[in-house]
This record gives C-alpha cells, structure tokens and sequence, in this order.
C-alpha cells in the first residue's frame, strides 16, 4: 500500500515524492547496477546509471502501474541502463598482437592479474548475499558513510561493523581458501 500511495503521488506530480522514491531505493539500485556492470563499474558508473533510473521514473511516471509495483519497475530500468552503458563503453581490448610479437612485459602481466582478481572479488562479494553484499560494496566501492549505510539497511551501526568485520573474514577465507560464504568446502 504504500508504494501504491508513493507512485499516485509521483504521477500527480508531487516532487518530494521523487525524494522519497530517492531516499528508499537508491542503494537498492545501487546494487542492481553493480551487480549488472560486474567489475567494469566505477562508483561513478554506478551513481550516473542510478541518476539515469530516478530520471526515467519522473520522465515516465504517468506510465506507472501501482498494481505492479515500483521496485520491480526501478531494478529493471536501471538494469536496462547498466547494459546500455556496459555497451557504449566496451573495455578497450588487450593488445594480444603485441603480446604474440614480443614477450609481455609485467605491466601487462599485472593488469591482467588485476582484472583477474577484480572478477574473482565482485563473485566473492556476490556470494556473501543480502545485506553483507551491500554493505561492502557501498562501504568499500562507494565511499559511503557506515552511518548512513547502517541507517538504509536497518541497522544499529555497531552492528554493520560487526556484520563488515565478518564480510571481511569471509571474503578471505573465500579468496584464499576457495571456501563459501558459509564456510569452507568440505
């Protein structure tokens, strides 16, 4: 019922409703676009494409079904504008001509390594789940305060920093032990 409150008042055109739709599902997107971008996403990415996605709500509200929902609504948006900017922007492709002419050189042995490791962090991150997911990657990848983190995701903030410290532990058993989020492979 109250997203069906927040999307009638959306559609009459009532802006502090969009401040509100803002303040509820901003790190909700948020997780959508990294989630979808994987590693080629910057906190800059993630932030225009949620920008994007709000832009669309307004430009499109008079559309919106209340029936339906406005979440649903929103992650596919910013779904939608994730793989619309992961193609106007491909990554630039390794010089693999270079590298067959001549040995390569361990700058690029490195960048390789890092975009190796960038996979393999964003798949750990991934298998931590709800709500450790997010907040790591708004604590670590955003810059976000753990305050104001805390407060999205309906926790006291020692709690977050209990519940950081964990995602810690559990990203290096998963990174150096080839263990899951819920403990090591038997």
């Amino acid at each position: 019922m109250k997203e069906a409150n927040l999307i009638r008042r959306l559609q009459a055109g009532n802006r502090f409703a969009l401040s509100q739709a803002m303040d509820t599902y901003t790190s909700y997107l948020s997780t959508v676009v990294w989630h979808t971008m994987g590693p080629a996403a910057t906190a800059q990415d993630v932030e225009e494409v949620v920008s994007d996605a709000f832009l669309a709500l307004w430009s499109h509200r008079q559309t919106l079904d209340a029936e339906k929902g406005l979440k649903p609504w929103l992650a596919a948006v910013a779904r939608n504008k994730a793989i619309d900017r992961l193609r106007a922007s491909p990554l630039p492709p390794l010089p693999l001509e270079a590298a067959e002419e001549e040995p390569a050189g361990p700058g690029l042995d490195q960048e390789v390594e890092r975009r190796m490791f960038a996979v393999r962090l964003r798949s750990a991150v991934e298998r931590l789940g709800p709500p450790d997911d997010t907040l790591v990657f708004r604590f670590y990848y955003e810059g976000s305060r753990l305050k104001d983190i805390a407060a999205d995701l309906g926790l006291s903030v020692p709690a977050a920093k209990v519940r950081l410290h964990r995602a810690r532990q559990k990203l290096k058993l998963i990174l150096t032990k080839g263990g899951s989020a819920d403990g090591p492979h038997e």
